[in-house]
């Protein structure tokens, strides 16, 4: 099925590509419009609802996300959700994702951004395609740091187990080199 052009889908998860999920009004409902790398998607869903099924897909609930984030940096409100850390695939909303005009997007995907008009914020992605945002600028960016202050803090983390189990690792072959 087509509605203006867009190929509409009952179910869809979050990847690498997607750019940005905007919630889409259709007739009575809210759908959600996907912009990806590659082509935009209506898909039957909320702009949410498409998030917590992305989690649920990649292993973990909405929720322990949610927990995840308030344990690593504090944050409990607006509060960016690691989908897929070890893929990169981190999002962050525009308002509260209990609000039908919750806008989620990518973090790695964000290029620029820039105030516009009427308390709006642009963003550019980095394929050149772009966004209007009923947020304003000083929001957005408060977003998209606490993102990246939550992109860095589980790096950092996945980084110090791995020095840990390599130290661990060479630990154990001399302590077998040294046995024999």
């Amino acid at each position: 099925m087509k509605v203006n052009e867009f190929i509409v889908l009952e179910h869809f998860v979050v990847s690498r590509y997607t750019m940005a999920i905007l919630p889409y009004p259709l007739n009575s409902d809210i759908y959600a419009k996907v912009v990806e790398e590659d082509g935009e998607y209506i898909v039957k869903k909320t702009p949410t609802d498409i998030i917590k099924h992305s989690c649920d897909y990649y292993g973990c609930s909405f929720q322990g996300r949610k927990d995840g984030t308030k344990a690593l940096i504090g944050i409990t409100h607006k509060a960016p959700i690691a989908i897929e850390p070890s893929n990169g695939i981190y999002v962050f909303p525009t308002s509260s994702p209990r609000d039908s005009g919750c806008v989620w997007l990518s973090h790695m995907h964000v290029y620029r951004y820039e105030p516009a008009k009427y308390e709006r914020t642009i963003v550019y992605f980095r394929n050149g395609k772009n966004v209007f945002l009923d947020v304003s600028y000083k929001s957005f960016i408060n977003q998209l740091y606490r993102t990246a202050q939550l992109r860095t803090k589980l790096a950092d983390r996945m980084e110090a187990r791995e020095r840990k189990l390599q130290y661990i690792f060479r630990m154990q072959q001399e302590k077998d080199v040294t046995e024999h």
